[in-house]
């Protein structure tokens, strides 16, 4: 019996004892699935994880693997002093995240974020699920609703929902599924980039997770052709909607580089190509703007191009890409492509336990909840795990304090966010509560993040059951 049951009574002994018969089904081996059933493991009951690749791909997945990181291999920022998405990572290391685990043992250098081998990573989220009794892993496909004997279930399937699936669920809730696209970067060869014209940097010289403040490629643009760049994305051959996802919005932390290009002149130079904190060390001085290009695998030969997410067709991106200065010769291990997500309605669909309120028996986790971004997904995973394992086991659990990362996102996707209006969110502080006022003006800035940051994890210890560290 695991160790978050511990003391408990006899009748709880025999509701763990039933749900040993009976597991929890997780559908969906992505970061959320994972993260849920090596929690569910954690406390000491049986899970089984339905993933249907490879008996049914997706328009993005490349393997069968799970936990596969689609788009970018970047869980961003690990500061967890004054990044909402760092503090995240350290809560979920100390609530016994396996995909932060996975992350940290195969962090490659990323400035001041937490990047990972993309391959490494998948292999080891999936290594320890195998390797755990207390979780089946089924390679097959859920058509439908899960069978009515599945007393416990979790939907963590993602963006990419089967279709099958998706509209069983949209025929439960009623609801019409809202829906945006998101775009994928392309990553290079490092031994097919020009070094004497690129260089190794990063902004203001910042080290991150295993780096040294040169963790990133940096290929330097003079006006003339930055501005001859803008035109030939402007004018690049696009990929075709289809006519039903003509009216699907884009999710504005994932656009397009071209769809950024056509918002104005400069919003590139001011978005993923701003020179700010980086010397070009041909000139001695600022370039007028930059593309960066961050460390995609452990071994260093892969390149993934920073915020350079596309739709251009695929003889496009070859053409427009080896126009910057250092690519001309580029060779693409992987070129951008585009897919369509989908989630729920969470704020309307989903009670402040993660549970269907058309049909309780069924969990979300997860993109599909509303969340944005890897690490986020896996946070609502965690969570879900948790729920689904008390619930089960019939004991109760809190959900975590609002003033937590954890909390503030869950609370965000189950009431805090306006049903009307929901849409795509990372974790950021802006769904904390405020301090209290201490003063006139209160903690500002810096301060007032780092203030944030000691009370989310002094409350987290608390719902943790942990002791504060000395």
């Amino acid at each position: 019996m695991g160790p978050a049951f511990a003391g408990t009574t006899n009748l709880e002994k025999g509701l763990i004892s039933l749900a040993m018969t009976n597991p929890i089904h997780i559908i969906g081996g992505g970061l959320a699935g994972a993260e849920a059933a090596w929690q569910i493991a954690r406390a000491g009951l049986r899970s089984v994880l339905h993933e249907m690749r490879p008996v049914r791909m997706t328009e993005a997945h490349k393997t069968q693997g799970l936990a596969e990181l689609v788009c970018s291999n970047s869980f961003r920022s690990d500061d967890a002093e004054h990044n909402a998405v760092g503090l995240l990572h350290e809560e979920m290391r100390r609530g016994g995240s396996l995909i932060l685990a996975a992350a940290d043992k195969h962090k490659v250098p990323a400035g001041a974020a937490l990047a990972v081998d993309r391959d490494g990573f998948s292999a080891a989220v999936e290594a320890a699920l195998a390797a755990e009794p207390l979780i089946e892993i089924r390679r097959e496909e859920i058509a439908g609703l899960p069978p009515a004997g599945w007393r416990s279930v979790i939907v963590a399937t993602g963006p990419l929902t089967s279709p099958a699936l998706s509209d069983a669920i949209l025929k439960l809730t009623g609801e019409d599924s809202l829906a945006f696209f998101d775009a994928i970067a392309p990553i290079v060869h490092k031994d097919s980039i020009d070094f004497s014209k690129a260089w190794f940097q990063s902004r203001y010289d910042k080290p991150g997770p295993g780096g040294t403040g040169e963790d990133y490629i940096n290929c330097a643009m003079e006006r003339a052709e930055y501005d001859a760049f803008i035109a030939a994305l402007l004018a690049g051959e696009k990929t075709e909607f289809k006519e039903w996802e003509k009216t699907t919005p884009y999710f504005e932390g994932c656009l397009p580089i071209e769809v950024m290009a056509a918002r104005g002149h400069d919003t590139l130079r001011y978005g993923p190509m701003k020179p700010v904190g980086l010397t070009d060390p041909n000139t001695g001085r600022r370039p007028w703007a930059v593309v960066q290009l961050r460390q995609d695998n452990a071994l260093g030969t892969l390149y993934n191009m920073v915020g350079f997410q596309t739709k251009l067709k695929h003889g496009a991106q070859t053409a427009i890409f080896r126009m910057i200065p250092g690519l001309e010769r580029a060779e693409f291990a992987r070129l951008g492509g585009l897919h369509r997500n989908t989630f729920i309605n969470s704020p309307k669909l989903l009670d402040e336990r993660l549970r269907l309120k058309a049909e309780p028996r069924l969990r979300f986790a997860g993109q599909i909840t509303g969340v944005e971004g890897y690490v986020e997904s896996a946070a609502i995973g965690l969570l879900a795990g948790r729920f689904a394992a008390a619930e089960t086991a019939g004991a109760t659990v809190a959900a975590p304090p609002p003033t937590t990362a954890l909390g503030a996102l869950l609370g965000h996707i189950t009431g805090g966010a306006a049903a009307a209006t929901f849409q795509p969110m990372n974790v950021n502080f802006g769904l904390f509560p405020p301090l209290p006022e201490t003063g006139k003006r209160g903690a500002k800035g810096a301060d007032r993040k780092a203030a944030l940051a000691r009370r989310a994890l002094a409350d987290l210890d608390g719902w943790l059951g942990r002791r504060a560290a000395a």
